[in-house]
């Protein structure tokens, strides 16, 4: 993945926010081709498995009791559950549920997790305003276009000062979708981007730990709220992301603004997006990639293996470096766990990420087994893997780009069985069909109720 570092100076800076609201208010409703149309449906989908499969982890517990503490309306759903909340909370705790497994969607031009912000964003208005299927779409591309062309515009600088580029764009996707679902109009769009810009939320240090979830929860509430605000004449700059002390200039020494616009309207960014068949950060996918690939083909358990060798991107060991994790989410942040599980269980699903995984004897000891070593040369979506084995083998195999990568995507079967992995649990095989098939058809759907229904538990059959 080559990364631009362009700088642009102050002067060149173009009427960024006012731009983009005039693409989210007047773009036509379904003005993309039959291919964006599926990857809305698709991003959707697999949003929601991710919400559905972490229902009742206990981040999702805690944040929903956050919100009765409130006393909010019963006015939208939580996914997986039974309850119902004010908009801004299902936001919140949506978002959250959606990210806590590190399961979800990704662009991966920035590394953001679009669908998290934006469509807990829009299904929460969409519910309350019984907003069709067809709206829930257009606000699902615009509002993820608005946040991954800013975050093209920023990336990698921004992300490398330490903020966490989900949170950090995310909630002027979702008060783009919101915008778009509230019918506001050019001015108001832009005061609603506008406001958005001073609620950029997460740093990276929270990696490891359940805030880095209420990162995209956090910024599906403060674009929802934003869309609202500016729907009652609330006001902002104008210039809110372009400014010379705007929200971009702000925090990016970095500024293309080539990418705000650019083919604005003709390329899609939820074209890049991309869906995980492993449980953790896409960065060390081409690791448990490579390291299952070659246990299963040579059928090795974790006896067999001598010693694991990896050479990857600097950015695996900077992220997800942690040599002895102590829980399931810091797993998700250890290369060496990763590829450990992937060895023993031959693939890194949310289970192998469990509290009880990371501490098992014998992947503590396979991982230990295990040294990864910067090589500049290797690209962030790539990995040369050798596994030397007891017996004297030698195994070896380059990854250049994994499963669930844009030249190696996850196919709708894949998909369907990642949804029914993550939600069989919650809602029964029979309802988790039915939600796919509320997801596969929303074009047509009058409103949103038959996908809201079908994510709660026992409620598929209402009409």
């Amino acid at each position: 993945m080559a990364r631009n570092t362009a700088v642009a100076a102050d002067t060149a800076a173009p009427p960024a926010t006012r731009r983009l609201a005039e693409f989210v208010v007047s773009h036509p409703s379904a003005g993309w081709n039959a291919q964006i149309d599926a990857e809305a449906r698709r991003t959707i989908q697999n949003w929601a498995g991710c919400a559905i499969g972490a229902a009742h982890h206990p981040a999702t517990d805690a944040a929903l009791a956050a919100a009765a503490d409130l006393g909010s309306a019963p006015q939208a759903s939580i996914l997986g559950r039974g309850e119902r909340v004010d908009i801004a909370s299902a936001a919140l705790v949506n978002g959250i549920s959606s990210h806590l497994f590190d399961y979800d969607d990704t662009h991966l031009k920035t590394i953001i997790h679009p669908a998290g912000p934006v469509v807990s964003a829009a299904l929460a208005l969409a519910e309350k305003s019984g907003a069709s299927g067809r709206a829930l779409l257009d606000a699902t591309v615009l509002g993820i276009d608005v946040a991954c062309r800013v975050g093209n515009a920023v990336y990698p600088e921004h992300y490398d000062r330490g903020w966490h580029i989900t949170g950090s764009t995310g909630m002027l996707g979702a008060a783009a979708a919101c915008a778009r679902l509230l019918g506001l109009d050019v001015e108001r769009a832009t005061m609603a981007l506008g406001i958005a810009a001073s609620t950029p939320t997460g740093v990276r240090e929270q990696f490891g730990s359940m805030t880095k979830a209420f990162h995209p929860g956090n910024a599906a509430r403060a674009g929802l709220m934003a869309a609202l605000f500016a729907r009652h004449g609330y006001t902002a700059s104008a210039r809110a992301l372009e400014a010379p002390r705007g929200l971009m200039q702000t925090f990016s020494t970095k500024c293309d603004w080539r990418e705000i616009d650019g083919a604005l309207g003709e390329r899609f960014e939820i074209a890049f997006n991309t869906y995980k068949p492993f449980a953790c950060g896409v960065v060390i996918h081409p690791c448990i990639d490579g390291c299952v690939e070659l246990a299963t083909a040579h059928r090795l358990s974790p006896d067999d293996v001598a010693k694991v060798s990896l050479r990857v991107h600097p950015l695996v060991l900077e992220l997800t470096g942690k040599t002895a994790p102590r829980t399931g989410l810091e797993g998700k942040f250890s290369v060496y766990h990763a590829c450990a599980a992937g060895i023993v269980a031959g693939r890194a699903g949310e289970a192998e990420f469990s509290d009880g995984m990371v501490a098992r004897a014998d992947l503590v000891a396979l991982r230990q087994r295990i040294v990864a070593t910067v090589d500049p040369s290797i690209d962030e979506a790539a990995c040369d893997v050798t596994i030397e084995c007891r017996d004297g083998r030698r195994l070896h195999t380059f990854v250049a780009h994994a499963i669930g990568s844009l030249e190696r995507p996850l196919d709708d079967p894949a998909l369907a069985r990642k949804f029914h992995d993550l939600a069989d649990g919650v809602l029964g095989k029979a309802q988790a069909d039915a939600c796919i098939a509320a997801c596969a058809t929303l074009q047509t759907a009058p409103d949103v109720r038959a996908l809201v229904d079908s994510a709660r538990p026992g409620t598929a059959s209402r009409g």
